[in-house]
């Protein structure tokens, strides 16, 4: 908006004018501050943007462990949620594969988005049940370790009419085990579909800081040998993310 706004009776100064200047004194120093030197300076901007997040993940309570969808606990950061859902209807997955199954709030988030584009399903698998998971013709769960042969036979059993395949990492965070689900998981997903790998902010990346390796650097490892995914950042657009370089989208 200029330093005027048109109206019916000519020309006033606008809000933004007035309410930050007052004879060239900053009126709000703080957001004056912000605008001509945080958001100038990149390094200053990432700290308030990884401070937000901290502030964000350790406010749980009324935050990301506060979420639901339809009722069921989806414990997710609404922002990633909002991605996903352009993710489907953009990319239109014949199944979406997802570890780490919990309430199965996401699973249900996604089956719904799947009502609305009138395609696709969900196979989730979690190594424990949780009370009573939501029941969705779209949604199919698996019970075992995610990187049992068990399991992974099953799966590949079911993904056999699956043209376009979707992968979701988020069942244990310790890098042994995202290791070894990306070494597994990452031969389900197709060409031009992504593999996300959730919670890669742990480890200081840049919340939790004393977690140990985990997601991020199982990331890291994983793109030096596979050159058939690269780190998708457009999918972070709103800053505040729980999957930094964790939305990995396969390329050939």
């Amino acid at each position: 908006m200029d330093a005027t706004e048109s109206t019916s009776g000519g020309s006033r100064k606008s809000t933004y004018a007035r309410d930050h200047t007052f004879n060239r004194i900053p009126s709000r120093p703080f957001l004056w501050f912000a605008r001509s030197v945080v958001f100038k300076t990149p390094l200053l901007k990432k700290a308030v943007i990884d401070l937000f997040e901290n502030i964000f993940y350790d406010s749980a309570k009324s935050t990301w462990d506060n979420m639901s969808w339809r009722g069921v606990p989806c414990q997710k950061y609404p922002t990633d949620l909002w991605v996903y859902q352009e993710i489907i209807f953009r990319n239109r997955p014949d199944t979406i594969i997802e570890t780490g199954t919990a309430y199965g709030g996401r699973a249900l988030y996604m089956a719904s988005l799947m009502d609305l584009a009138g395609h696709g399903r969900v196979i989730s698998v979690d190594i424990r049940e949780r009370g009573a998971r939501p029941v969705h013709p779209r949604i199919t769960y698996i019970l075992g370790s995610s990187t049992s042969d068990e399991v992974i036979e099953k799966l590949s059993s079911m993904l056999e009419s699956s043209e376009k395949r979707m992968v979701v990492l988020d069942s244990d965070h310790r890098k042994s085990h995202v290791d070894e689900e990306l070494r597994v998981y990452s031969r389900l997903v197709t060409v031009g579909q992504y593999l996300i790998v959730e919670d890669s902010s742990v480890n200081g990346h840049p919340i939790s800081a004393q977690f140990g390796e985990g997601p991020y650097e199982s990331v890291e490892s994983f793109l030096r040998e596979n050159k058939g995914f690269s780190v998708d950042k457009s999918m972070e657009k709103f800053l505040l993310s729980s999957n930094h370089n964790g939305f990995l989208l396969r390329v050939q």
